[in-house]
């Protein structure tokens, strides 16, 4: 019994030995030994939500460049150079006093540069056949007339120009109409006003009454002719009256050779009144009345084109002239721009 008691004692020992083992195993079993972190692997989920916002991302960008491209075409655009029809009527507009120079459009000025470039556009395209004149003016100074009618006439070698009358077309804009192959206007249409004038200004006695006095040393008597510090001489009013003339005569020539009248004729019509459509085309000045659509009618005929004719507007008010042309900044801007004409010391001569 003593010895079993032993043995029982040593068992026991092997037992608790063993599950001490056993616990050590167990221990070394679940926590094994320590190894590199690892992150977690991302889901498909996440992946795939990413890669969409990346798309929308660049499909807003795409979407924003478009609209703003979109826009600056309808602002500074010319659609009308897309069509390649071989049948076109090209329409020009003549609005405001006609002056040399190149003023922004849409500040009530007409400058020779910009619608004899167009004329000029019109004439080299062939697919353009005819030209009208849209006109709106009540005249301008002779030069800016003469450069107009220039490009006219070189236009005419190549295809037709009609002209189209609106509220008025008188003076100097009369001027560039008498070239024209055929002139169209409406029966209370403001026309003729034939003539030249040349004007002074005399604030002689405003400066004596403010005090103000002017010493003039010039190299020669017609030197400061104009001057508004004082009248005209006897002389100086006749040579003004010789200029006037002499750029009368080429109005009345240009208006004789144009619409295919007697000088005499036309001298007798030249004193400066104002004719309407409807007399203007008894008196020959007019070959009918009609309006802007009848004119590209007539062109379309002129120009040779069978049926309806494709119309381009080389030069007509767009919204880019009605946002960076507008009447805000008239006053400080087109009025410094064009104040050599309107306050030249050599007074102010227009047709």
């Amino acid at each position: 019994m003593f010895q079993q008691d032993e043995n029982t004692d040593q068992g026991g020992m092997s037992v608790d030995e063993g599950q001490m083992g056993g616990t050590e195993l167990t221990s070394q079993i679940d926590t094994g030994q320590a190894g590199p972190a690892r992150d977690p692997l991302p889901k498909p989920g996440k992946m795939g939500s990413r890669a969409g916002r990346v798309l929308i991302y660049l499909l807003v960008i795409v979407g924003l460049l478009i609209i703003i491209g979109g826009s600056l075409f309808v602002i500074f655009g010319d659609f009308d150079t897309l069509p390649r029809d071989s049948n076109k009527v090209a329409v020009i507009y003549v609005q405001g006093i006609m002056i040399t120079g190149n003023l922004p459009g849409g500040l009530g000025y007409a400058t020779s540069e910009e619608i004899s470039k167009s004329i000029q556009d019109a004439a080299d395209d062939k697919n353009v056949k005819a030209i009208v004149l849209r006109i709106n003016s009540p005249g301008g100074t002779p030069a800016a007339a003469q450069e107009i009618a220039t490009e006219i006439k070189k236009a005419q070698e190549h295809k037709p120009v009609v002209v189209s009358m609106g509220d008025v077309a008188a003076s100097a804009a009369y001027y560039i109409s008498a070239p024209a192959d055929h002139i169209i206007a409406n029966p209370d249409t403001m026309t003729g006003s034939i003539g030249v004038i040349w004007v002074f200004e005399n604030s002689s006695e405003y400066f004596d009454n403010e005090g103000i006095d002017y010493y003039v040393a010039k190299s020669g008597d017609f030197k400061d002719m104009g001057a508004n510090w004082r009248g005209l001489s006897d002389a100086e009013k006749q040579y003004s009256e010789e200029v006037v003339l002499e750029a009368y005569g080429r109005f009345i020539d240009e208006i004789a050779s144009g619409r295919g009248l007697n000088r005499s004729d036309v001298k007798d019509m030249a004193d400066g009144r104002i004719y309407s459509g409807s007399r203007a085309v008894e008196l020959g000045l007019v070959d009918e009345t009609g309006n802007l659509y009848d004119a590209i009618d007539v062109a379309a005929e002129l120009g040779g084109i069978d049926g309806e004719p494709t119309v381009t507007y080389k030069n007509k008010p767009s919204l880019s002239r009605i946002l960076f042309g507008s009447t805000e900044g008239t006053d400080d801007g087109s009025g410094s721009l064009v104040r050599y004409l309107f306050e030249s010391p050599f007074g102010w001569f227009q047709a």
